[in-house]
């Protein structure tokens, strides 16, 4: 599809302004460090908003025809509400760091309702089930991920450096809003993690006889220290089987694991478990988070370990909890 231009009466032509825009927009993204998802999901709604009024450019719309997208969307598409905010932090973020103008109170907005969702989460038998059934690296990251409360990503980009056996602890970086944080490293997986590293120090080893065994660096860091993307403790924990290629450069690395092979691993297990449950990678935080809660651990300690921002995300546990409606004795039993 060829790039559309605007002319001042909204009408469209064949050029590369559009393109110009988003490249500015992406530009503005990346200087203020989002991360590379998010840049593509706030990329695509301001491409769906000009579209939606007919490729007119943004900078001769306002609140009006914003309004009008983010209550089409709520009526037309049945979006959920953190979708919609996602669309208004996007355009949002067009008008104020790339527009130059600040949007005003949008009047009559018709918001998506927020559905009030408890979590699913296993019991302890059930986590031991499911691990059970696991096995090798995909049974390890899962147990870290159990066992830390840590998200699929954090784990999948878990680097050498972020490991400290010493005092039992691993550091994630950059993770969800680029913050950053330190859980606990379960003693129990010490020894697979210690043995497990040493494989992929002598797949490291390899890649450097052969002329290879770079990682990508975030930001410039790879300028910054040229020369780091081929150190041991920049090493990904969990690499990839097979080296992925630079097409530009004809360079080989290695990337971290796809996401796609620990999901397809505990879905694998779980319906050799017979669960009736839907049980994702999620699962297993929403499991741990809650678990420490009933185990007495106080809700302050829980939301350090999740990162999470705001306490009230953390509180959504405590419905959960074996002293709510499952902890309550039905009058039916005592008849």
């Amino acid at each position: 599809m060829k790039a559309k231009s605007f002319h001042s009466d909204g009408s469209i032509h064949q050029s590369y302004e559009q393109t110009k825009l988003l490249d500015r927009f992406n530009q503005a993204m990346r200087s203020r460090h989002y991360s590379p998802r998010t840049l593509k999901a706030y990329s695509s709604w301001v491409v769906r908003f000009i579209r939606f009024h007919k490729y007119k450019h943004p900078e001769k719309m306002a609140e009006a025809e914003i309004n009008q997208y983010l209550s089409y969307l709520a009526v037309e598409t049945n979006i959920g509400s953190s979708t919609q905010n996602q669309a208004l932090a996007a355009l949002l973020f067009l008008y104020r760091h790339v527009i130059g103008r600040e949007v005003g109170k949008l009047e009559g907005l018709i918001r998506a309702r927020k559905p009030i969702r408890v979590p699913i989460v296993m019991s302890r038998a059930e986590v031991k089930m499911v691990l059970s059934r696991l096995v090798g690296r995909e049974k390890l990251m899962v147990e870290l991920i159990y066992g830390t409360g840590m998200r699929l990503i954090e784990c999948l980009r878990l680097r050498v450096q972020d490991l400290d056996m010493r005092r039992n602890e691993i550091h994630i970086n950059r993770g969800k809003g680029d913050k950053d944080r330190v859980v606990m490293l379960p003693e129990v997986l010490k020894l697979r993690l210690a043995r497990h590293l040493n494989k992929v120090k002598t797949l490291h080893k390899s890649d450097l006889e052969q002329g290879w065994g770079e990682v990508m660096l975030p930001g410039a860091l790879d300028r910054k220290y040229p020369g780091a993307s081929a150190e041991w403790r920049w090493q990904w924990v969990f690499p990839q089987e097979n080296r992925w290629v630079d097409r530009w450069t004809w360079t080989e690395g290695r990337h971290h694991m796809d996401a796609s092979i620990i999901q397809r691993a505990i879905k694998l297990s779980v319906d050799k478990c017979d669960l009736t449950k839907r049980i994702t990678c999620h699962t297993f935080r929403h499991s741990f988070a809650t678990h420490l809660l009933e185990g007495g651990y106080d809700i302050r300690t829980v939301q350090t370990l999740l990162g999470h921002k705001d306490l009230k995300t953390t509180m959504i546990y405590t419905h959960v909890l074996n002293r709510g409606p499952g902890g309550v004795r039905s009058p039916l039993d005592d008849l």
